[in-house]
């Protein structure tokens, strides 16, 4: 999976992570929710990629 990300992807992904640990070590809960929305977002963009793939025929 890494492989596929590429440098920009792993550099995003390491951001990420480190946003939520900042904001966790200032407010617990409030990170929680942070990690149960970009989850959220990134299956709804999974699965639009998904229907849009299928829709192209791949």
């Amino acid at each position: 999976m890494l492989d596929k990300l590429g440098t920009s992807g792993i550099l995003g992904i390491v951001l990420l992570l480190a946003g939520i640990g900042i904001v966790a070590y200032q407010a617990p809960i409030v990170a929680a929710g942070l990690a149960l929305v970009l989850a959220g977002v990134g299956l709804v963009a999974q699965g639009i990629l998904k229907s849009t793939m299928q829709a192209f025929g791949f």
